[in-house]
């Protein structure tokens, strides 16, 4: 019995697969753009396999970090359209969480144009559709950064 859990929980990861493409969605072409801090990424979707090109790279090689990856690919987990689509996406500016937070708003913005019907109250409820407008705040003259100030000296 314990040698049975024992092997279940060996074999339990994170990122099992979820059965690949059983969306109601409409599978055609879109194009969506996102914003996220200093980041704008352009996305292009075509029905295909499930092939991504980022900036000219693979997703498994643009972001190397599994939680990035998980982050660009939720729409499509969200909506159960996994290997549905190839994504063309050219990404600029910002670090790699301000990409993959842009890429993730271009996807769902695509896939809204593509059949508001099916994915947009799915998406807008899980807030996909919306841009997050937090940025980096200035930094204040006399002050060291944002709103750390120097320390203070009573004598």
């Amino acid at each position: 019995m314990a040698e049975n859990q024992l092997q279940e929980a060996v074999t339990y990861s994170s990122e099992t697969e979820t059965q690949a493409g059983a969306g109601q969605s409409l599978i055609a072409p879109g194009y969506g753009t996102g914003k996220r801090k200093n980041a704008v990424a352009r996305v292009w979707l075509k029905p295909g396999s499930g092939k991504w090109t980022v900036n000219g790279r693979s997703l498994e090689n643009y972001f190397t970090q599994a939680l990035s990856r998980r982050e660009v690919q939720s729409p499509f987990t969200l909506l159960h359209l996994e290997g549905k689509f190839d994504v063309f996406v050219r990404v600029e500016g910002g670090g790699i969480s301000g990409q993959a937070g842009a890429v993730r708003l271009g996807i769902s913005r695509a896939l809204n144009e593509i059949d508001r019907d099916h994915n947009r109250e799915i998406l807008k409820k899980h807030g996909f559709l919306t841009r997050d407008a937090r940025v980096v705040e200035r930094k204040k003259p006399g002050l060291h950064k944002a709103r750390k100030a120097p320390q203070y000296s009573k004598r």
